[in-house]
């Protein structure tokens, strides 16, 4: 699906993509708010993507910088635990391709994912959570509409750190009317 008035594409991801995946989540950089088990590999990858092509409370797309060269892949973007019954799912994204960061890319494809896949999903509300140290993020995240609802203190132990995160969320009827 191709962002209206912009140069992003966003497409489900697919085996192809495993490599690049890897390539992104291995970055430190990139990685540094992930909590990944590092370092990814291909085959465990493609045992994750084998998984994921008959679960359907998750979607996960790459989103594409439109070049007049075609497209660029620059980063992941979908949703986690999609709960049909309470209309609500966790978004996530990466983005993968440092040279791109910091274009408003990551906010165009935001916006144009959340307007799909409310539609989509017909959800009410969808939440992510970010560490509280990850500024960039929540400018962003902030930017385009989520509210910071909760801090949740020691939430995840990843290699023997306390991490405290963020829950935001962004509701149906404030991501349209709002």
């Amino acid at each position: 699906m191709k962002a209206e008035n912009s140069s992003i594409n966003l497409r489900l991801f697919k085996k192809d993509d495993i490599d690049l995946k890897v390539k992104w989540i291995n970055d430190e950089e990139i990685n540094e708010f992930l909590h990944y088990d590092l370092p990814l590999c291909p085959d465990r990858t493609l045992n994750w993507f084998n998984k994921i092509m008959s679960n359907n409370s998750r979607e996960d797309y790459i989103y594409e910088f439109i070049t007049e060269n075609g497209p660029v892949p620059i980063g992941l973007i979908g949703l986690l635990g999609i709960d049909n019954k309470n209309r609500k799912a966790e978004f996530y994204i990466v983005n993968g391709e440092k040279k791109y960061q910091g274009r408003g890319l990551a906010k165009v494809a935001t916006k144009e994912f959340l307007k799909h896949t409310f539609l989509k999903h017909n959800l009410n509300k969808i939440y992510l959570y970010t560490e509280v140290d990850n500024l960039p993020a929540q400018k962003l995240f902030e930017k385009i509409g989520f509210q910071q609802e909760g801090l949740l203190k020691e939430d995840l132990i990843y290699m023997g750190r306390k991490v405290d995160r963020y829950y935001y969320a962004i509701y149906r009827e404030d991501f349209f009317y709002g």
